[in-house]
């Protein structure tokens, strides 16, 4: 039975989180046993705001090695370097001559980010029709997706659909994936906003690189509800229940479990042990990747993945351009 096709990426801008830990990176582990998988590190997505070149070398080198550290295997999924898979860039500009104005300018995302700012670069823009050529050139089934991606993953869609019908069937329409397991991983001080890399308050986030006792100071700063009572109800009590759900995911343990053990104990003993249990699941993980990182097998995993992406990649190119009216030599 051929698996299905999963293809998903983060940004090397700014540290990974433990919100993109639990919401992905434990979920691309399982994948890679289940499904066909490749995972990039997008980094032509992250020059759409200006980088300081040796701090984007650092990050790209940094979250793979996190993705390799968290469990993913290069031998069971491709791990690879967008933008040393050339066919990014070029399927890119291609789905951007099919891409509509109106439609870039519907994006959230693109709103939100150039609110208030005086000059907005044009790869903020087209960013979208990158994202849709980065799925595409895969054919992949599956992509997880959170809801601030939902409406790129519908665009993606619709340019399949637009290039299929003029063109001839060539691309396979790729639906979201949201796992049944995890969960969404809320900022430290405000429990309605996502917990975030890219938050100017490092407060409001636990790196996986945090140290031990950074974990704890932040855990023993988070905002926390009125009352003492250790209770999940994300409508009423959404700074506590964000705990609770770090807790459940760490310790592997169920809100009605944690509800129990806290019940009459208030938060400090509550937020003592849930440092510990961030502590134990991401310590291995910091053990692995510093010996990635000196080991120096991060470039062969990185060169692996490459030629494996390249063999897909360049051959859909060579498909669009020829159906597109290319002449190919």
């Amino acid at each position: 039975m051929t698996k299905l096709r999963v293809l998903s990426g983060m940004q090397p801008s700014g540290q990974l989180t433990l919100g993109n830990y639990i919401g992905a990176l434990k979920n691309y582990v399982k994948l890679q046993h289940t499904h066909d998988c490749y995972f990039m590190v997008v980094d032509l997505h992250a020059v759409t705001v200006p980088q300081e070149p040796a701090a984007l070398k650092e990050q790209s080198e940094a979250v793979t090695a996190l993705y390799l550290a968290a469990g993913l295997d290069s031998q069971a999924a491709t791990v690879f370097l967008q933008s040393t898979v050339r066919a990014h860039a070029e399927l890119g500009w291609l789905m951007t001559t099919l891409t509509y104005m109106g439609e870039l300018e519907r994006m959230t995302q693109f709103k939100d980010k150039s609110a208030g700012k005086d000059s907005v670069g044009a790869g903020l823009f087209t960013y979208p029709s990158l994202m849709a050529a980065d799925i595409l050139l895969y054919n992949a089934d599956l992509v997880p997706v959170g809801d601030d991606q939902k409406q790129h993953l519908e665009l993606t869609r619709d340019l399949a659909h637009r290039f299929n019908q003029r063109l001839g069937d060539t691309f396979k329409i790729p639906q979201g994936y949201i796992p049944e397991v995890g969960a969404r991983i809320m900022s430290l001080d405000d429990a309605s906003k996502k917990m975030s890399k890219s938050s100017p308050n490092a407060g409001s986030y636990i790196a996986m690189l945090d140290t031990p006792d950074v974990i704890r100071k932040k855990i023993s700063r988070a905002v926390t509800d009125s009352g003492r009572e250790v209770k999940f109800d994300p409508q009423n009590k959404p700074e506590v229940s964000n705990l609770m759900s770090i807790y459940s995911q760490c310790a592997d343990k169920s809100i009605a479990d944690i509800e129990a053990q806290y019940e009459g104990q208030g938060y400090g003993p509550f937020k003592k042990d849930l440092a510990e249990a961030v502590v134990a699941t991401l310590e291995p993980i910091q053990t692995r990747y510093h010996e990635i990182r000196q080991s120096g097998e991060l470039y062969d995993v990185l060169r692996q993945g490459q030629e494996r992406a390249e063999a897909q990649a360049d051959k859909m190119v060579r498909i669009v351009k020829e159906k597109m009216g290319f002449v190919i030599l």
